[in-house]
């Protein structure tokens, strides 16, 4: 399947991230720095310092899949909330509003079903 959706788990990596790293390094992250296992499936989100720059890393069958975004204007806008030292746990939603340079500020969500797993 090429293409993400709100079925992924998404987890952000709180700290800067070098990128120049590829799939082994960020696997590495991964494993080293968030303690999770990088081919459960989850979406991992990494940003460079500057914030111009985001790279997803996601296990699919058969192989790692990376995507790769470099702004020609602007930051991202990362969370305010600050989870735990390994990663941020985001919702699809939020990935989208950081990509496309809406503000995080002041959302206000409508109160909506979650099963609970």
């Amino acid at each position: 399947m090429i293409g993400l959706n709100a079925g992924h788990r998404y987890y952000l990596y709180k700290g800067p991230t070098d990128m120049r790293k590829g799939f082994d390094g960020l696997s590495g992250v991964i494993r080293d720095a968030m303690g999770r296992d990088p081919q459960d499936g989850s979406v991992y989100i990494f940003i460079n310092r500057r914030r111009d720059r985001m790279k997803l890393l996601i296990w699919e069958a058969g192989g790692f899949m990376l995507y790769y975004k470099r702004l020609a204007q602007g930051t991202f806008e990362l969370p305010r909330k600050v989870e735990n030292d390994k990663g941020l746990a985001i919702e699809w939603e939020t990935l989208m509003l950081m990509l496309y340079g809406i503000s995080l500020e002041k959302i206000i969500r409508r109160k909506r079903y979650r099963y609970a797993s």
